[in-house]
């Protein structure tokens, strides 16, 4: 029994060495694309949305989570009465829209201008339309936002914020109102070495 073993013990090691080897001293090919060329943690050979931005948080396969923005902002811009002059001390306020707006470069705003409840029907929805005109005007020309992504809309004085027919009502009601709507990418997961897959919240 003992002879029988060593017998085919010697055969496998005799088997072992008439393997073929592989000369490991050539370069092999490599099969992935280990690269990251946008530098957001996600190699080549698993991204699926390429030219994430730096810095951006995004899931394991380099996208971000795609949210619907769709909400309504006061600009806490007021006018004059009878009038559509937009004060520089204002323009902060416009510009946080601006900053918002270049954050999330695939929304649109409608800029929606309103009046106080004196004088006619007709002058009022042209001096609201006015009033959008000059908030859109300046973040155009003051902030840089493209006009495709904007557009103004006079209301008259069909939507009063304050319904009474009060002096305060009145200065309350003088105001442009902000709606933003469009799809754009958030930043919930950030994707790293130790990331197992798993859906973005």
């Amino acid at each position: 029994m003992r002879m029988t073993l060593l017998m085919l013990a010697l055969l496998s090691l005799g088997a072992c060495s008439m393997r073929d080897t592989v000369n490991m001293d050539q370069p092999t090919t490599q099969v992935f694309d280990l690269n990251d060329p946008d530098k957001d943690g996600v190699i080549e050979a698993r991204e699926r949305c390429a030219g994430t931005m730096m810095g951006a948080a995004i899931d394991n396969y380099g996208c971000g989570d795609i949210k619907t923005i769709n909400e309504r902002r006061e600009v806490k811009v007021l006018f004059p009465n009878d009038s559509s002059y937009l004060a520089p001390q204002y323009f902060g306020q416009i510009e946080e829209l601006a900053s918002f707006m270049r954050q999330f470069p695939n929304t649109k705003v409608t800029i929606e201008g309103h009046c106080s409840r004196t004088g006619g029907y007709d002058y009022n929805m042209e001096l609201s339309q006015r009033r959008a005109n000059a908030v859109t005007e300046v973040l155009i020309q003051q902030y840089g936002i493209d006009s495709g992504r904007l557009k103004a809309v006079g209301f008259g004085y069909n939507n009063p914020v304050d319904p009474s027919d009060t002096p305060e009502a009145h200065d309350k009601n003088r105001r442009v109102i902000a709606e933003i709507v469009g799809d754009d990418t958030t930043a919930d997961m950030k994707w790293n070495i130790y990331t197992v897959d798993q859906e973005v919240k």
